[in-house]
């Protein structure tokens, strides 16, 4: 099969500006309507041909031994789909050795793991040759998680459903945030239980995106985005690590434009004006408690792209 030797692939980050979750269908999903938006932190994933039909993976850079290196890694998972919709049974050459190079927080709330499944599947379609339209691999990447769709097109866009029917949004501008990566983590299914316990007994309205939000993307007005900024996981995410609390109070207190728990966190969020407020806000946070570091990044970015074809050719 006509194919490359090597692909890499790099995958951003997201935040979600915008997160309203409903009350969980009889499946036990929750249906949602979501603003993400991709920043520039990122993953890549370098896939390379392997013999025999072996899929492998290795993890290397930030908080790479908390990432498994078996069949349970996304990225893997990607891979495997990927052979499956090429036919793997006619391909028995179909095998690949991903290595994947960590930035994104791991269990961060920022869909590091669901990057790492959408560079996989463009990493093994460009690898294989097989040309696979950009629709059917989000198609496999919905198969894989909520997010992973959107971390193929990238940019800002609303999510609803389960957050894989994708509209992209009007925007206007850029957007500076900084990051504040915990020193604790939150698995996404307990923060999901936990809002439902929270939520017992209540009325639970429809998930709807924020019009002011969208009003507020549209504008180039951080301090309308700041105001419009909302998360239904917070309370949850809260709930589960207290001290985001506290750390939530210590982000307001230093002025930004906005700030708020990423999707199921505990990463932190925080708003800027614009770069060099971003920078001010970087150093005053610095030394937050909880804060195991702080990065900086700007959005919109685009989604996963392949940054080195390697060599073309049969192989």
């Amino acid at each position: 099969m006509a194919g490359r030797a090597a692909v890499t692939v790099r995958a951003p980050a997201k935040v979600n500006l915008h997160l309203s979750v409903g009350v969980p269908d009889d499946e036990g999903y929750h249906p949602l309507a979501t603003v993400f938006q991709a920043v520039g932190l990122y993953d890549e994933v370098t896939a390379t041909r392997a013999p025999g039909g072996t899929f492998t993976v290795e993890v290397s850079g930030v908080d790479a031994a908390r990432v498994p290196c078996d069949g349970t890694n996304l990225a893997v998972r990607a891979a495997r789909a990927v052979a499956r919709t090429a036919g793997a049974d006619d391909e028995p050459d179909l095998g690949v050795h991903l290595h994947v190079r960590k930035q994104i927080p791991v269990a961060g709330g920022m869909a590091g793991g669901s990057a790492d499944a959408a560079a996989a599947l463009l990493a093994c379609d460009a690898l294989w040759g097989l040309d696979l339209p950009r629709a059917q691999l989000a198609d496999l990447g919905a198969g894989l998680g909520s997010d992973v769709p959107f971390m193929l097109l990238g940019g800002t866009a609303v999510g609803l459903g389960r957050g894989d029917r994708l509209t992209p949004a009007l925007t206007r501008g850029g957007w500076s945030w900084v990051l504040l990566v915990s020193t604790s983590e939150l698995s996404t299914p307990a923060v999901y239980a936990e809002l439902d316990r929270l939520r017992a007994g209540r009325a639970v309205i429809e998930p709807r995106v924020s019009d002011p939000l969208m009003q507020a993307l549209r504008s180039g007005d951080p301090a309308a985005l700041g105001a419009s900024l909302h998360n239904d996981l917070q309370v949850a995410a809260v709930s589960l690590l207290p001290e985001l609390d506290q750390l939530l109070e210590t982000v307001l207190d230093a002025a930004p434009m906005g700030a708020l728990v990423s999707g199921s966190g505990p990463t932190v969020a925080v708003l800027a004006e614009d770069d060099q407020h971003a920078a001010e806000l970087a150093v005053a946070l610095g030394e937050a408690p909880g804060v195991a570091r702080v990065l900086r990044a700007t959005g919109p970015v685009p989604g996963c792209r392949l940054v080195d074809g390697g060599v073309r050719g049969a192989v």
